[in-house]
């Protein structure tokens, strides 16, 4: 037996007909609305409804438990019936009645059991339900957090959000309520104020339409939870290491990997330069696909190239990190001999003109020519070289996938002479006769053409001498020693620079050389008389010191044997008279005459000592006489006298003895005189 219940109809009744307890048994009984022995599980309530104000469909739904494949339903708005197998179903407004209130109800077929569900009595027109939110983009703004999905019509709604920290499965939900604001894209966004942007979080949302819409408006179901990852709050920290490989760098890129709360859904990285996207000389790199690592490699050419590194989460993106690979030192460039400025060239070959600023090249002021380029593209930017404008000029190649620089100078399409004077050009330290000159070096901007040199030019002032002197100074110097000056003298001083168009404007600077002054004599005899003294005083400390290192080494005494030479000419004129003489040898125990000799010399040497002083004069005129008498021819005895004499001398010098370098005078003295 089937049971029919209409809740609201049949409370009234069974209140009507029992006033007792039992009445409200039975009512309470009734709401199973299973009947006896079934095993079909009631539906829930149905809804049926409009997704936004302007659909003219009405989705019917409602959930149950199905265990079984072979469910049927029956869905009755009053006495009208739709059988469907489905738990939602969509009816045209055309089949309903949408201005008057109307019953719905759902009825349940399992095999041979039925149940229905309780009914709903709603009118049409005003039931206004939306689709959960769905594709939610999450960012932050500081400490506040912002949602955005896709609006179900173009006015505002009310929104409920539930939020809590994420890997907190146990904290519980915070949930706000507020108002969205649609955007102009149809966008519909709240914002969540107030919460820790370095934190990660779980997110769902639901939302429905304002009574303004709709004056029986449901929520919506449920959103998926979403994650939402802390906030990229800062650029990436990158290294760059650079290489010259075959007329090209070799650039290598590495950063620090982000937080982990910003990275719980994942990063990514987009990496871009300047050089690829302008196609110089490769193609242009188009959808780069971002990457997940920390560290990227690429090529580049001797040119400038600016490449940015951004990270990107699913909360948005870090502030672009900015890595400047400079261009290749100009210092030592030369000037170019020629440029395919005019040449037609290929899809290959990319041509750059740097234009210099105050001395760095700068990246914004940029002429590119690639063969890609349409005719009227190349004409215009020959056009846009300047005359008077100091480039840096790059050719480069795309050879099998890289660039390449082939060609790397400085060029000037036309030059001009200077249009400033070298700057600040000052004097300094002036003596009698020179001064130091500083100046500080034109600006590349005005000098209009390559410095040759400097000119710098002297001339003297209020003297009828009007003779200018002049240097050329190299174009790297920007000071000079200016000499062979007149002391006491004025003098303009003139300072150009010079191109191969000639030479620019000057600038000037007067200087006065100091006068001479009168050597002090007293001074420099004064200091001449001290140098002097120094000098003797360190000659006699020297010499003390070498005697006491080395000391003296005495000089041996030797005897000068200097024949007499005759008094007059009459003694050499006489004739040597020679006596035969015979030598006996006499016994030992005898005497020689020598040893008689010399002991009459030692008496006579011993006598002369005890002699007053004054007889010293006698004895050398004595000994004046002997020698003479030597000399004269006389008797045998002179001849003896005279032998004993010279034996006497010789006898003293072989007693000289020489011992450690020291002469030691050694006389003996005969027996009888020691006795004495």
């Amino acid at each position: 037996m089937m049971f029919y219940l209409d809740f609201p109809l049949y409370l009234m009744e069974s209140l009507k007909r029992w006033s007792s307890i039992y009445g409200y048994v039975a009512v309470f009984m009734f709401l199973t609305t299973v009947s006896k022995g079934s095993t079909c599980e009631a539906p829930s309530r149905p809804q049926c409804f409009r997704r936004n104000a302007d659909e003219s469909v009405y989705m019917c739904e409602w959930s149950m438990n199905m265990t079984e494949s072979d469910v049927t339903f029956d869905l009755y708005f009053n006495e009208t019936k739709f059988n469907i197998k489905k738990t939602w179903h969509e009816i045209p407004e055309e089949q309903l009645i949408k201005h008057r209130l109307v019953h719905i109800r759902v009825e349940a077929h399992v095999g041979n059991s039925s149940c229905r569900s309780l009914k709903t009595s709603v009118k049409l027109v005003d039931t206004v339900k939306y689709e959960a939110p769905g594709n939610i983009s999450v960012s932050w703004l500081k400490n506040n957090l912002s949602l955005v999905w896709r609006a179900a019509e173009k006015y505002p709604a009310l929104a409920e959000v539930w939020f809590r920290r994420d890997k907190h499965p146990i904290e519980s939900w915070e949930k706000r309520k507020m108002t969205t604001t649609i955007s102009q894209t149809s966008m519909c966004q709240v914002i969540v104020a107030n919460l820790l942007n370095y934190k990660a979080y779980q997110v769902q949302i639901r939302h429905q339409p304002t009574l303004a819409r709709a004056l029986n408006p449901l929520w919506s179901d449920w959103s998926q939870v979403v994650i939402v990852p802390g906030e990229l709050e800062h650029k990436p920290e990158v290294t760059m290491t650079k290489t010259l490989v075959n007329n090209g760098r070799r650039v290598t890129l590495t950063w620090k990997p982000v937080q982990h709360a910003a990275a719980v859904r994942g990063v990514t990285y987009s990496l871009n330069d300047t050089q690829s996207s302008h196609g110089c000389p490769c193609p242009p790199v188009k959808n780069r696909d971002p990457i997940s690592t920390t560290s990227y490699t690429t090529y580049v050419s001797y040119s400038a190239v600016n490449i940015s590194v951004i990270a990107r989460n699913a909360a948005g993106s870090s502030p672009p990190a900015i890595v400047q690979v400079p261009a290749e030192s100009a210092a030592d460039l030369k000037t170019c001999d020629e440029t395919l400025l005019n040449v037609k060239i290929n899809k290959t070959t990319c041509l750059e003109w740097y234009e210099f600023q105050d001395g760095d090249p700068r990246p914004e002021n940029i002429l590119t020519l690639s063969g890609r380029k349409k005719k009227k593209e190349k004409m215009q930017i020959r056009k846009n070289i300047k005359d008077y404008v100091r480039y840096l000029y790059f050719e480069h190649r795309c050879i099998r996938g890289k660039p390449r620089t082939v060609k790397m100078c400085l060029f000037y399409q036309k030059e001009g002479v200077p249009r400033r004077e070298p700057q600040d050009f000052t004097a300094f330290s002036e003596t009698h006769s020179s001064a130091n000159l500083l100046w500080k070096a034109i600006p590349f901007v005005d000098q209009q053409g390559f410095l040759t040199h400097y000119r710098l030019c002297s001339v003297k002032i209020s003297s009828q001498d009007k003779q200018k002197e002049c240097h050329n100074i190299s174009a790297s110097l920007t000071k000079y020693y200016l000499e062979n000056l007149t002391p006491g003298t004025r003098y303009d001083v003139t300072l150009a620079g010079v191109t191969r168009a000639g030479e620019g404007l000057q600038a000037n600077v007067t200087i006065k050389t100091l006068p001479e002054k009168p050597v002090n004599v007293w001074l420099s005899l004064g200091l001449l008389f001290v140098f002097f003294l120094m000098s003797i005083m360190f000659t006699f400390i020297l010499k003390r010191i070498k005697n006491l290192m080395f000391p003296p080494v005495p000089t041996p005494v030797i005897l000068d044997f200097t024949n007499h030479q005759p008094q007059n000419q009459e003694t050499m004129e006489k004739e040597e008279k020679v006596h035969e003489l015979t030598l006996h040898q006499l016994p030992p125990e005898h005497k020689t005459l020598l040893e008689d000799l010399e002991e009459s010399a030692v008496q006579e040497r011993d006598d002369s000592t005890d002699e007053d002083p004054e007889n010293e004069k006698g004895d050398s005129q004595m000994s004046e006489g002997t020698s003479d008498e030597c000399l004269s021819p006389g008797s045998t005895e002179q001849v003896l006298r005279c032998s004993k004499e010279d034996i006497e001398q010789m006898d003293e010098l072989t007693m000289l003895i020489y011992r450690k370098g020291l002469v030691f005078d050694v006389k003996t003295d005969s027996p009888e005189n020691g006795l004495n």
